[in-house]
């Protein structure tokens, strides 16, 4: 699956388009992440535990979204794009999404 942010790929040209596929995961903040940030905020640095979480976060919902573009006959998702949003204090969702295509070779 190719994934990219541009509207086209180069050396593919879209024969189909398919709609809009997304991917979203939902995830709260943890009591031993909060003792570990806040300690950070002490000494300086990057908070690591919370940099990890997004990541992890940010693969989940890649991976739903290609699920989702590869159950309706995609093999590539342009215009990839990333939103955050807050649910409620301590819980943020993120959510990819795109354009579900099919390409072929030019």
């Amino acid at each position: 699956m190719i994934v990219t942010t541009s509207d086209e790929i180069p050396g593919k040209k879209i024969v189909r388009t398919l709609g809009m596929v997304k991917g979203n995961t939902v995830r709260c903040r943890h009591i031993g992440r909060d003792i570990q940030a806040k300690f950070r905020t002490l000494v300086g640095g990057e908070v690591v535990e919370y940099t990890k979480m997004l990541a992890e976060s940010r693969e989940q919902a890649l991976d739903r979204m290609t699920t989702q573009a590869q159950k309706m006959g995609a093999n590539a998702i342009t215009t990839l794009r990333f939103a955050t949003s807050s649910v409620m204090s301590g819980a943020a969702e993120l959510l990819a999404y795109g354009t579900a295509v099919i390409v072929e070779n030019e």
